[in-house]
């Protein structure tokens, strides 16, 4: 059955319900796979989704249930009984706080009637060129490789009708010395593999090898420390995600000041902006909300509005935060959704390597791992440095720290302590790929970052 048509006989079958937003999905994912220098996975795998979200009238309000199948949805009967089970599921969960009327439709989708997209092993065409040569260099590689197409359709009571095709890639390289007591990371996202070159991330790896043949051992402190882009969006995602407006306003996050939210509070003078953009070139996401949970800053009542810019950070300042269309009209502020992507401009054009050079002492970091909140109230984080943490001297890396660090600080911290911000790029988290891909970061200068306690290993 088309997807559509599974939208429109839900619809029909939820037709005596409060409201109903349905959701289908279909991926399609191509991965590569390889270790000890020799290819060991490749493959190709389909999937679906059909969520059902139910609004139905009850005493005190209106109820909200979601129930999802990833089971092949074909029939009547199999949709009827998804309705009746979500129907069932919001009775359950009684009268719902964040309860608004379903956002009306702003036009027609011309794509609502196309099919869905997918991806295949050709699209590592190049990439898989470029791999070879790297498989056959002197370092032991491992890595894994994918591409993800999946196409989603939200149609709802109030009738909206909205497509997407969204593109998730990445890939991520290990390089090992023979002996395997050396290892470096690198990695990148993209859309379609054409801007991927694998002989230059490779060779990025193999220059901090060479930089790990000198190892040094420090201890814990506080060190003048370079985040390059990678390390930079996992922190800076956290604190996205701690953007929501209504523990703000109820005086539970770091975001939240005597008077209510720090919104226009000033963190640093430098310009930095922290943004949401589902517009951004390359890192596109749904220009329109698919919601299938109800919670802080996210509501299923939103299914079908509009996504936008949101400025987290604007020029240095608290500009916004997260707030659901519910939780916008109890705090008499606008709706501002969350976002599929971040954004973090307002730096230089200064590289990585430029800073390196105006480094007299200092840690260049590779990457973050293992990340959790220690403090909601001040986003204290803690987390791990990984696959390279090496010393610069005099302008230049002189060799490796012989462990990785455990470290505590707060990305809020990081905003208003940096003293230097380069030019932002494309970039990979490490900690949070799985969750979110698309990121674009600069590298940041951070003085006395704590580096709490040594962790063993490298």
């Amino acid at each position: 059955m088309r997807a559509q048509d599974v939208v429109e006989r839900t619809l029909a079958a939820a037709a005596h319900l409060h409201g109903c937003v349905v959701l289908v999905r279909e991926s399609s994912e191509a991965v590569l796979r390889w270790a000890n220098s020799t290819m060991t996975t490749n493959g190709h795998t389909t999937s679906g989704r059909v969520t059902v979200i139910a609004f139905v009238a009850v005493e005190g309000g209106t109820a909200a249930g979601v129930v999802s199948s990833s089971a092949a949805v074909t029939g009547a009967a199999q949709l009827s009984a998804l309705v009746v089970a979500a129907e069932a599921a919001a009775h359950d969960a009684g009268p719902a706080k964040d309860a608004m009327a379903l956002p009306e439709p702003s036009g027609d989708d011309p794509s609502w009637g196309d099919g869905a997209v997918e991806t295949s092993i050709g699209v590592f065409g190049g990439f898989a060129e470029g791999l070879a040569e790297v498989l056959a260099g002197p370092q032991r590689q491992y890595g894994f490789a994918s591409h993800e197409l999946t196409t989603v359709w939200l149609g709802t009571s109030a009738g909206v009708r909205r497509r997407w095709v969204q593109p998730t890639g990445s890939v991520e390289l290990n390089a090992k010395t023979p002996d395997l007591t050396g290892s470096a990371w690198t990695g990148a996202s993209t859309v379609d593999f054409v801007d991927i070159d694998v002989v230059a991330l490779a060779a990025e790896a193999a220059r901090r090898l060479e930089w790990g043949r000198r190892r040094v051992e420090l201890p814990a402190g506080r060190y003048e420390t370079l985040l390059p882009p990678s390390a930079t969006s996992d922190l800076m995602i956290y604190l996205a995600w701690s953007m929501d407006g209504r523990p703000a306003q109820e005086g539970r996050s770091a975001l939240a000041g005597l008077n209510g939210p720090r919104v226009g509070e000033r963190l640093t003078e430098l310009p930095l902006t922290l943004a949401c953009d589902p517009a951004a070139p390359g890192l596109e996401y749904e220009p329109f909300l698919t919601a299938t949970r109800s919670g802080e800053g996210i509501s299923v009542f939103d299914n079908g509005a509009p996504t936008r810019r949101a400025e987290w950070l604007r020029d240095g300042v608290v500009s916004e935060l997260a707030y659901s269309r519910a939780e916008a009209a109890e705090f008499g502020t606008r709706f501002t959704p969350t976002g599929d992507n971040l954004l973090l401009t307002g730096g230089s054009g200064a590289s990585i390597a430029d800073m390196v050079a105006r480094t007299e002492r200092g840690l260049l970091l590779t990457c973050l791992w293992y990340i959790r909140q220690v403090d909601p109230t001040t986003l204290l984080l803690t987390g791990l440095t990984r696959d390279g943490v090496y010393l610069v001297e005099g302008g230049e890396v002189v060799g490796e720290v012989d462990h990785n660090f455990r470290f505590n600080y707060s990305p809020l911290d990081v905003v208003r302590r940096a003293t230097e911000v380069g030019a932002t790029e494309r970039t990979l988290p490490r900690e949070w790929k799985d969750w979110f891909t698309r990121a674009a970061m600069p590298p940041v200068r951070v003085p006395e970052f704590n580096m709490s306690s040594v962790s063993l290993g490298r």
